[in-house]
């Protein structure tokens, strides 16, 4: 029970208004958004109401909505209105019409009037307590502004649960992150669902704003996103009902956001939804739909751009394509939606929206003839909306729903005609892929023609004899049948002149009749009536030939299939009817043609035309004489210009070929168009035996008759004009190889020939008539040609220009032809073909331009292409060789003597020849090095022959021929690879001249050639070194000079191939003739090296290393290091590439050349150097000492010694204990026996010492820590000082390198300190001494702690006179910095030796005073000294000691050197804190005269001391301290006195005013240390010590203590403000006599008078516990104020004296001293000085400027005076006077003007 009443209680207190609870209600009064708590605590209603209405009051400004307002929320009466009080229902109201405010206002909340009003909201009604929710939704999308921080810092302690994830932004009032509000919206569902309910409120009500709803739409996005990804899961059940769920909660917001037209961002927002929804969950088909339909469904101009992409992405989803008929109404209600989905088709998908919405439109066209979406489907196709399978399946529907339709209405088939005659005139790839729909489909295309009444086959111009035919209407439309055919076939003539229609081009009788017989071929009557007329002359058929070759030439002509078919038809007719008995093999080709034609229809009339015939030839088989029977045709069919030519069939072998060879494949003839091509090659080829005996029971023609066949159709491919005809013809006779001795060539060439004699326009022109490709009737012409004598005759006579006329098209199928025939050519003729293609290409070299040109390129690119034997290729070489050898031979006359270096100049026909044959010799070199060199192993002595030629006629030329050069090299390289790869083939080596190779490299200045000829000598050093090695040295000689300086990557190449094949043979040869390689190969070296500033940075590593591995590092590495110093010398980047190049090997190769290099330099060193000479090449060099080198060569030793890598290298070799560690030990032996040795031998050159020195130092490094130690300690026995100290600078380095792990290295440092120590104590080395502090200060500071007493120890040998005692400026700054590392370490271990060194070290410091050599070096040692000594033992530093530290501190100050301020200031601020603050008080105080002695900045620096003293020590150690620190105040205070009496020019006006100022700054921080009882009496002292009087001496010091102190006084009242009010009481009656007493005429009186005044107003100010008013503090002050008026003339009273009493007057806020105030003020009105009137009446204004109406209480006794002074005698009165006025009147009012009267 008790736990229940106590949970009732809680929530009884929870909910409480604490209405009793004065605090509580305080602080729930301060909760602002505007003003701090303590600001907005002090605040009543009424002021506040004030503020925030007139922020409301503007916002009326900006939106008249906000006026329903002003009547409740921000009435007068709602300053009354408490929420407590009211009832529930009102509170209701309340929340409603403050949430309707607060919605309205949100959009404005960057301005401070809204800010103003929401302010009123929350102080008066609450809103951040009962309305937090709906509040924190409004500031939302204000989230990162300050405002929104500070809404955070007033809300409740408990706030609604959908925004508990403020809490922790509420503790840490920091902004939330956007990140934050996503999170929030994904995980919890409450602040989701309440941010949606809050933005679709707003839209209702009309108060949404864009920054709200992209807020909105952001967050959404991107919540939705996270909760689809939250959704997934492994199991697709669980996965699909998350996404449900989902979707239940987000779909009412879509429905509300499609059904808001009016707000067009919600809508856009809610398709980014859709967006999201759509691409990352898998909705139903229903549903995506549903979407869809919603989308569209009252979308705007605004919405519709973002809709379409919506639609865009729904539609990838979707599984149907086409859309449905509520979506097709939506978009097509937008007449500009083609428009808006091509700018939308540039930046997304919209193929399967477009699909959808074409088929849609196709299938409403269908259903109800609407063709209102045919120009969106034309548009979608023209501007590739769709892909090409979408594009090809819709002109397939288009096609589809046009042919099945029966009836149209008119204007639908116009439509429909004018649509697809648009779409297939497209051009481009999208007129392609339309052309491909079109044959796709299985349709009968002619019937869908003459169903629209047009043709879907575009019609080429055509232009026969310059009378240009009439095309075809725009859309192609084929006249009406209800035209009047009767009359048109009336219209046609009855006779005419021409016999054949098959003679020529078409005529213009020829089209009159063709478009007739297309306007009858529909129709059976009206084709009657056409086959009827009379100018066909059917009537006289088997004279006449025009009627049969009209039908003819239709069939055959690009006509529509139908007319075509027609046409075979009439003529099927009227043959069946015929009785004559004639022999029709005049029809056979043209039928024979349309056989293979690749429309059915039309091979299908045609068989049924050879059928008839074949029915009228059978009288005619097995007939041998048939002399009598008539040939239809033969006369007068064709062109009589080929009577001649003309070979008609015997008309047995006609009757056979079309019974026994064409009737029984007519069936499959017509499935297959290619099949008659078949029949012919198996019919007329000559058999072999083989095909003879499998095909033994067939049926096979003669050899005559098969003559007669391939003869006639060879005739009428000649005769016929039909280029059709002939194109299917040529493809069935190319078929042909030959039938007995007669080739196809033969028979053929005659067309062919007379086909080439075209013109480039004429056959264009006849091919355009036809409709076919000029190249593919040039390809099937030029098939005739086989590879026989014949078709090379006449290919040869075709290239050398002999025959035809020289078209590009026929040019190309002649090179093609070749090209196919060129493998089945025989050898000989190949070589007779190449010789003529060789002459034709010159042409070209030579740059002849002429029409031949075409051929000559044609004929130098087809020699590129092809394979050229061996054969061809040494033809071509011989007759290169002997057209070189014919140039370079000058006629007699023309000879003259040239030096062997000079060029013969030739004349011009001279140059034209040699330029003619450098172009000849490019060619068959370019030939030959395409061909592929390596396969034509015999070609190696020519190409020599070649290059011997070419070096000779490069004097001729004048020129280096390099690209020549090249090409040779390039082809001897290849065929010497092709040695070196087979090993089998025998090298002629009698055709390889080496001198010839070695000339290219030296006599050369290209490149690529010496690349290639380098690679050559490679090769051929590898297959027969026997030829090369004598050539050696100036082949590296010349790569050493030129070709080390390239930067490409093929010369790099070149060089290593080079190295890599030329130096083996010659180190084995050298080895093999016992000879020391070093030494022989020494030049080769030296040429590398000498290069190596040339050579690319980047491949210097690389080339060297390949070098050096090549000759073998273990007899070379020592030899290149040497010879790269002696070189070069010993620089950085020579030492940083020796070290690359050293590193490389192993430590066993690198210490036997450190012990080969060593050997070198003795060598060097000795009298009579050996070997060394011939390395170094030192015979030459007079310039250079031994010394010198050995110095050079010792220094780069030393170097790559010391490199880490090989250190590593060693200490991991010798970890080992195996075989290798014990040789590489043994090396290591030897080393340190050479360089000890060499070392004794270089004690006379000081350089040469030290180099030793340096190198022993780094072979010493070598070894490990502890193994080095104890070899130290062997070797410092030694005499040698300087490598004494050596050894002890590489110990040094080695402390630095060790890690603390090291436990053997640190025993080895701590047991090695006593003999450092006795070096420090023993030596008279100073620099040995260095050496030895250095190495005990690193061993103490790293390894100290683990042995205190050793460096005890070590620290009393510091401290005495072995080391700090010594006169040595530089041992005495090693020994300070020790100690003070010393200390760090030993602390209170080291006070013994304190007694020694601290006055040492101030000795010290005061000499480094004095102007020294390294003063400040030893200055900054003695500051570490004593900073380490105030750090851990503060205490040891005496009174005495830190007074005379300061004393030298500050005149180290005074002398300014920067080098020593920042180590000084350091210590002196630990000194300020660490010392005991009496001792460091009392030195500062009696240091304090010295310091204003040494100048300002030895004053500033001394202030600083006590200012950091002062903020480090506690109060209570300062309060203790307070009778030094009394004094100290004195002391400060009197510093102005001090230096003026001095007359110390050192210290400007400027430089007073800011040391006062440090010093008043101090002397606050020091009274904040202070308590009342502690200062007060100081403060008194202070006031009485100003008063006392000074010996006459001091003039004016008085004055200037008082001067100081008042300064101070300003500022102690202005910091410390009413809280030392009382202490004015001391200052008063100084003050008030200060003031009597100025002296106006002195001015440092009147400076103490400003001063005086300046502290009065300060104390005024801040008086808030009516000090003033008390009549005792304020008589005594204000009469004496006012009187100073009176001295306006000589004292700026405006400027200082009327602000102390505008500041008095306001502290005094009592109406009698106001009064006494203005009467005193309003006398001085009545003065006679006019300066006196002005300042009282400035005074005046002031004072009614600021106490206002308080002040104007008196205006009846101030009128008279203001009357008088509006006529005072001074301007200047006059107009104060009138400016007063205005300020009573702008106070008041009212005018003042009634009462002056």
């Amino acid at each position: 029970m008790s736990t229940s009443l106590v949970a009732q209680l809680s929530a009884i207190a929870a909910n409480s208004e604490n209405a009793l609870n004065l605090k509580a209600q305080k602080t729930r009064h301060s909760k602002s958004l505007l003003f701090d708590p303590r600001t907005a605590a002090s605040q009543s209603f009424e002021i506040l109401y004030a503020i925030c209405y007139e922020g409301f009051q503007e916002l009326c400004l900006l939106d008249n909505r906000f006026f329903e307002f002003q009547h409740d929320l921000f009435s007068e009466n709602s300053q009354e209105k408490n929420r407590s009080l009211m009832s529930k229902a009102q509170n209701l109201e309340l929340n409603s019409r403050l949430e309707s405010f607060l919605g309205l206002v949100g959009s404005r909340l960057r301005l401070a009037p809204a800010i103003k009003a929401v302010e009123w909201l929350i102080r008066r009604f609450r809103v951040h307590e009962n309305n937090t929710s709906f509040v924190l939704l409004t500031f939302l999308p204000y989230h990162t502004l300050p405002i929104f921080s500070n809404l955070l810092s007033i809300l409740p302690d408990r706030i609604p649960l959908e925004f508990k994830y403020l809490q922790p932004y509420i503790r840490s009032l920091t902004l939330p992150k956007r990140h934050t509000v996503v999170q929030a919206a994904i995980n919890h569902a409450q602040f989701l669902s309440a941010f949606d309910s809050y933005v679709i409120q707003m839209c209702n009500t009309s108060c949404h704003y864009p920054a709200l709803l992209s807020f909105w739409a952001g967050i959404m996005t991107e919540a939705v996103s996270g909760l689809l990804d939250k959704a997934r899961s492994g199991r697709k059940v669980v996965e699909d009902q998350n996404c449900q769920d989902v979707m239940i909660r987000i779909l009412p917001t879509l429905n509300h956001g499609f059904s808001m037209k009016k707000v067009p961002d919600f809508r856009v927002g809610c398709y980014m939804l859709v967006t999201v929804i759509a691409s990352k969950s898998q909705l139903d088909e229903k549903l995506i739909t549903t979407m869809m339909e919603a989308i569209v469904h009252g979308w705007t101009d605004e919405t519709i751009m973002p809709g379409l992409v919506c639609l865009s992405v729904l539609a990838q989803y979707r599984v149907q394509k086409q859309l449905t008929k509520k979506v097709i109404r939506g978009l097509m209600k937008d007449p500009k939606i083609s428009n808006a989905l091509i700018e939308l088709s540039r930046k997304r998908n919209v193929e399967k929206l477009t699909n959808g919405l074409c088929l849609a439109l196709i299938d409403r066209l269908q259903k109800s003839m609407d063709t209102s979406g045919l120009s969106f489907i034309q548009q979608a196709i023209q501007n590739a909306l769709l892909n090409e399978a979408q594009t090809i399946n819709i002109v397939k529907s288009l096609i589809l729903v046009a042919y099945q339709l029966e009836s149209f209405q008119t204007d639908v088939r116009v439509k429909m005609a004018t649509l697809l005659v648009a779409l297939m005139e497209l051009s481009g790839p999208m007129g392609s892929i339309v052309q491909s729909a079109l044959k796709e489909i299985d349709i009968d295309v002619d019937e869908l023609e003459l169903k629209l009444h047009i043709s879907m086959r575009p019609q080429l111009a055509q232009v026969l004899d310059g009378i240009e035919i009439e095309k075809t209407t725009q859309d192609e439309t084929i006249p009406d049948c209800t035209m009047d055919v009767e009359n048109i076939l009336k219209s046609l003539p009855n006779k005419t002149d021409e016999i054949s229609f098959l003679w020529n081009n078409p005529s213009q009788l020829y089209q009159d009749l063709y478009q007739a017989f297309l306007l009858c071929a529909s129709d059976d009557e009206n084709r009657d009536k056409f086959d009827q007329i009379p100018i066909l002359s059917k009537s006289s058929m088997p004279d006449n030939a025009l009627y049969l070759s009209f039908y003819m030439r239709i069939w055959c002509g690009p006509n529509p299939i139908s007319v075509r078919v027609s046409a075979l038809e009439m003529t099927t007719r009227y043959l069946s009817a015929d009785t004559s008995k004639l022999d029709f093999q005049a029809i056979i080709p043209y039928s024979i043609a349309m056989l293979s034609d690749p429309h059915t229809k039309v091979r299908r009339g045609a068989a049924n035309l050879l059928l008839v015939l074949s029915q009228l030839a059978k009288p005619f088989v097995g007939i041998k004489k048939l002399e009598k029977v008539r040939k239809w045709g033969v006369d007068n069919i064709h062109n009589p210009k080929f009577k001649d030519d003309m070979y008609w069939m015997p008309t047995d072998v006609a009757a056979r070929l079309i019974i026994e060879v064409i009737t029984p494949v007519l069936e499959e003839c017509v499935l297959d168009k290619d099949h008659i091509e078949t029949i012919f090659q198996k019919t007329l080829n000559s058999a072999s035996s083989h095909e003879i005996s499998n095909n033994h029971d067939q049926l096979r023609l003669s050899q005559s008759s098969r003559v007669a066949i391939l003869s006639f159709l060879a005739s009428q491919i000649l005769s016929t004009p039909l280029l059709t005809v002939k194109l299917k013809l040529l493809a069935s006779a190319n078929k042909v190889r030959s039938v007995g001795s007669l080739t196809r060539t033969k028979v053929l060439l005659p067309a062919l020939q007379n086909w080439s004699y075209l013109s480039t326009s004429e056959a264009i022109g006849l091919c355009e008539i036809e409709r076919l490709e000029l190249t593919i009737m040039e390809e099937q012409f030029l098939m005739s040609i086989a590879a026989n004598e014949e078709g090379i005759i006449f290919i040869s006579s075709l290239i050398k220009g002999n025959m035809g006329k020289l078209r590009p098209t026929l040019i190309k199928a002649v090179f093609g032809r070749l090209e196919m025939l060129w493998p089945s050519l025989k050898n000989g003729s190949r070589c007779d073909i190449a010789d003529v293609l060789l002459a034709a290409s010159e042409a070209q070299l030579n740059k002849v331009e002429s029409s031949e040109n075409l051929i000559s390129e044609a004929a130098a690119d087809f020699l590129h292409k092809v394979p050229l034997s061996t054969e061809i290729l040494l033809r071509f070489l011989n007759s290169l060789f002997s057209y070189l050898k014919l140039i370079e031979v000058p006629p007699a006359t023309k000879r003259r003597r040239t030096s062997h270096k000079e060029a013969v100049m030739a004349s011009n026909d001279d140059t034209k020849l040699i330029e003619s044959g450098v172009l000849k010799t490019t060619f068959i070199l370019q030939l030959v090095d395409d061909s592929g060199a390596e396969k034509h192993l015999e070609l190696l002595k020519p190409l020599f022959d070649i290059l011997a030629e070419i070096q000779n006629f490069k004097i001729l030329a004048a020129s280096e021929l390099a690209y020549l050069q090249g090409l040779v090299l390039g082809s001897l390289l290849a065929i010497l690879k092709a040695y070196r790869e087979n090993q089998k083939l025998k090298l002629d080596c009698s055709s390889i001249r080496a001198d010839l190779l070695v000339d290219c490299i030296q006599k050369t200045t290209s490149l690529q050639t010496q690349n290639i000829a380098l690679l050559l000598i490679s090769c051929l050093a590898e297959i027969a070194p026997h030829l090369v090695l004598h050539s050696v040295m100036p082949i590296f000689t010349f790569i050493g000079s030129s070709m080390l300086q390239q930067n490409d990557e093929y010369s790099s190449y070149v060089i290593n191939q080079t190295i890599r094949g030329v130096i083996p043979p010659l180190v084995a040869s050298l080895r093999k003739e016992k000879q020391n390689p070093a030494t022989s190969a020494a030049k080769i070296l030296l040429s590398f090296v000498v290069a190596y500033e040339h050579v690319p940075f980047h491949r210097r590593k690389g080339l060297f290393l390949s070098l050096i591995q090549t000759l073998g590092p273990e007899d070379f590495l020592h030899a290149f290091l040497a010879i790269l110093v002696d070189k070069y010398g010993c620089s950085e980047s020579i030492k940083d590439f020796a070290a690359e190049i050293f590193v490389t090997f192993s430590v066993d190769i690198e210490l036997q050349a450190t012990v080969k290099y060593i050997e070198l330099i003795k060598d060097v060193l000795s009298p009579n150097p050996t070997y060394s000479s011939l390395i170094l090449d030192t015979v030459d060099e007079i310039n250079k000492s031994p010394n010198q080198v050995a110095v050079a060569e010792l220094n780069l030793l030393s170097y790559l010694l010391s490199r880490d890598t090989i250190v590593l290298e060693t200490g991991k070799m010798l970890a080992n204990d195996d075989m290798e560690a014990a040789r590489i030990r043994q090396v290591y032996s030897t080393l340190l026996e050479h360089i000890l040795a060499l070392a004794d031998t270089s004690t006379e050159h000081k350089l040469l010492r030290s180099a030793c020195g340096d190198a022993l130092e780094s072979i010493m490094n070598l070894l490990s820590t502890s193994e080095f130690v104890k070899s130290v300690k062997s070797l410092l026995d030694q005499p040698n000082e300087l490598l004494k100290r050596k050894i002890l600078r590489s110990l040094e380095a080695r402390i630095d390198a060790e890690g603390l792990t090291d436990n053997a290295a640190r025993e080895a440092m701590l047991g090695f300190m006593p003999q450092l120590t006795a070096i420090i104590r023993e030596s008279l080395d100073v620099r040995y001494k260095y050496t030895a502090i250095a190495c005990v200060d690193k061993i103490s500071k790293k390894y100290g702690k683990k042995d205190l007493e050793a460096v005890a120890i070590a620290a009393e040998t510091v401290a005495s006179h072995h080391c700090l005692g010594q006169p040595d400026i530089r041992l005495r700054v090693m020994a300070l910095l020790s100690l003070a590392s010393l200390l760090d370490i030993l602390k209170e271990s080291c006070i013994s030796i304190l007694p020694i060194a601290i006055p040492k070290a101030l000795d010290y410091l005061k000499e480094s005073l004095q102007i020294i050599s390294e003063a400040s070096k030893l200055q900054n040692a003695c500051y570490a000294f004593f900073n380490a000594l105030a750090q851990h033992l503060p205490y040891m530093i005496s009174g005495v000691h830190l007074s005379q530290f300061l004393s030298i501190s500050s005149a180290a100050a005074g002398l300014d050197v920067d080098d020593t301020k920042s180590s000084r200031a350091q210590c002196l601020s630990l000194v300020a804190k660490q010392m005991d603050p009496k001792i460091l008080f009392r030195s500062w105080e009696q240091n304090w005269m010295n310091a204003i002695s040494l100048g300002p900045l030895a004053i500033h620096e001394y202030l600083q001391i006590l200012g950091i003293a002062i903020d480090h020590k506690a109060k209570i150690a300062v309060t203790r301290n307070s009778s030094i620190i009394a004094n100290i105040f004195k002391d400060m205070f009197d510093v102005r006195r001090q230096v003026i009496t001095d007359s110390d020019k050192r210290f400007s006006k400027e430089c007073l005013l800011e040391i006062e100022s440090e010093i008043n700054e101090i002397a606050i921080r020091i009274i904040y240390k202070f308590n009342d009882t502690t200062f007060r009496p100081i403060f008194t002292d202070l006031v009485e010590w100003s008063t006392e009087k000074l010996p006459s001496k001091f003039k004016d010091g008085q004055i200037l203590r008082q001067q100081s102190l008042y300064c101070f006084m300003a500022m102690f009242f202005g910091k410390i403000k009413s809280i030392v009010t009382s202490y004015a009481s001391y200052l008063i009656e100084n003050s008030v006599k200060l003031l009597n007493s100025v002296d106006q005429g002195d001015v440092r009186s009147k400076e103490l008078w400003s001063r005086v005044l300046q502290t009065l107003t300060q104390c005024f100010e801040h008086d808030q516990d009516e000090f003033w008013q008390s009549p005792s503090h304020f008589d005594a002050i204000a009469p004496v104020l006012v009187a100073q008026i009176s001295n306006a003339q000589n004292l700026p009273i405006i400027q200082e004296l009327v602000p102390t009493i505008v500041e008095l007057a306001s502290a005094a806020d009592s109406a009698d001293h106001h009064r006494e105030l203005n009467i005193s003020i309003l006398k001085h009105l009545k003065s006679q000085s006019s300066s006196v009137r002005l300042a009282a009446v400035k005074c005046e204004q002031e004072l009614t400027d600021r106490l206002g109406e308080e002040w104007l209480s008196m205006l009846p006794e101030m009128l008279p005076y203001i009357s008088e002074l509006q006529e005072d005698d001074d301007e200047l009165v006059e107009k104060e006077t009138h400016r007063w006025i205005v300020k009573i009147e702008e106070v008041l009012g009212e005018s003042l003007d009634s009462m002056l009267q």
